[in-house]
């Protein structure tokens, strides 16, 4: 099944560009530890997915381009097509001349309605190119104008406009220190819009990749490029084909019915995370060997202590211990120290994939009671190596890794508008502040949820 890229605003768009730019070269590239016809059915897989060929010999993505201003979007058409490998398709694109001003209401009440029509015009044409469509991937910041206003606004038609199609959002969290003065105002009206629409919303946070990019990719100068090509390389991780069934003999046909499937068991809780390792700049590929217990052994350490990346995890942190309690906390106010999973999915890519022992991931204590640990934990699996790694484990989790940022988010918000701080901006554009408390109260029923698992 085909996947549809959405790609809306600057960080939407670059980033997409970097995520089909990965697909590409993990396709291109070498591996000689697999079969021919490995090879081919993984190409294949890839390229119905993510892909369509027309006239052209080269492969065009299966993407939408949006934004308000037009110089991002021109960039990325041309930088597709010099890679030689693939370019978007020309046509498939929607730009202005005036972007949003940093105002989600001006993203969402004016420039969404009023250019719904052709958006939602380009987006059914993609989607009628896909012999079968599997459903959208849209990729927005939730800090911006155009990328959240406008991205909750497409998010909503797309869900109208497709009831019966997968939805999963991938939202850009933003530096906690601050990029724009009512990035908290626009983050809460974003989650709480897409939290109605999509079926799961895939989270990176800026600070987290910037660390990356500083500490284990070694970058000293780090520009947004650095952290979009560290994203994209997670994201492909997940997105490239794999075998969901043990012993499968072909490639899952349908990546994001089975993310969902696998991740999101109840409506309540959407809000997905990534981890992946190694994670290494390429020149150290090799001079570097892993061998799966002590990627496994890293990556579980990382899930229950909610650390985002190999280094610096707290190895104190265990599972709390079947039939004793955790301490009774309704307040994200306390130290989270366990992370407990609604559920999780690894993905191992690489050599000896089927004598990897996945045991210590089905421990029941890793897991809310509600659920069957057997229901709660799978790994999808192949021998073909991903991006230059001989060997390299995903995991997306649906747990409480993301209740701290989320917390803060709502109450520098709520702070901001309990003084009425730049209220006036928003409802201009007819955003009123019945919208606030309602997406306020949306936003606290989900960190409640979460907290209590």
């Amino acid at each position: 099944m085909s996947i549809v890229t959405v790609q809306l605003g600057q960080c939407g768009n670059q980033i997409g560009h970097e995520v089909f730019n990965a697909i590409c070269s993990d396709v291109h590239g070498t591996h000689g530890l697999c079969s021919k016809k490995e090879n081919e059915s993984y190409h294949d897989a890839c390229k119905e997915r993510f892909f369509c060929e027309e006239e052209s010999e080269v492969p065009i993505a299966r993407a939408v381009l949006v934004d308000m201003e037009p110089k991002v979007i021109s960039q990325t058409l041309s930088m597709a097509a010099r890679s030689g490998y693939w370019k978007y398709d020309d046509r498939s694109r929607f730009c202005q001349k005036q972007g949003s001003g940093n105002n989600w209401a001006n993203g969402y009440s004016v420039h969404g309605p009023r250019h719904k029509e052709v958006i939602m015009n380009l987006v059914q044409k993609e989607a009628e190119k896909c012999d079968r469509l599997g459903g959208f991937f849209t990729i927005m910041s939730m800090a911006g104008g155009t990328g959240s206003g406008l991205g909750a606004f497409v998010t909503q038609c797309l869900r109208d406009a497709f009831p019966t199609s997968f939805i999963l959002n991938h939202v850009i969290w933003p530096y906690g220190t601050g990029e724009v003065i009512v990035q908290n105002y626009n983050s809460v009206l974003t989650l709480s819009h897409l939290y109605q629409s999509s079926d799961a919303l895939l989270v990176h946070e800026n600070d987290v990749i910037h660390k990356i990019c500083a500490q284990l990719m070694n970058i000293k100068q780090i520009s947004f490029r650095d952290v979009n090509q560290v994203i994209a390389h997670q994201l492909g991780s997940v997105f490239q084909p794999t075998y969901t069934a043990e012993g499968g003999l072909h490639y899952s046909r349908n990546p994001l019915g089975d993310l969902m499937e696998t991740l999101v068991p109840h409506p309540e809780f959407k809000m997905l995370g990534l981890r992946n390792i190694p994670q290494m700049p390429e020149n150290s590929l090799a001079y570097s060997t892993f061998s799966w217990p002590g990627l496994i052994k890293h990556l579980r350490q990382m899930l229950i202590a909610n650390a985002k990346m190999e280094e610096g995890i707290d190895w104190q942190v265990q599972p709390p211990r079947l039939g004793s309690s955790l301490p009774s906390s309704h307040s994200t106010n306390r130290p989270l120290h366990f992370n407990t999973s609604i559920a999780n999915l690894v993905i191992l890519r690489g050599k000896d994939t089927h004598s990897v022992d996945l045991g210590s991931f089905r421990d029941p204590s890793l897991y809310t009671s509600w659920l069957n640990p057997r229901d709660a934990f799978n790994a999808w699996k192949t021998p073909r190596a991903f991006n230059k790694y001989e060997k390299s484990a995903s995991l997306v989790s649906n747990s409480q890794f993301l209740l701290k940022p989320l917390d803060n988010v709502v109450g520098k918000a709520w702070n901001m508008f309990a003084s009425k701080a730049y209220i006036h901006q928003y409802t201009k554009f007819g955003i009123e502040e019945e919208d606030f408390l309602d997406s306020f109260t949306a936003l606290e029923q989900v960190i409640s949820s979460y907290t209590i698992l």
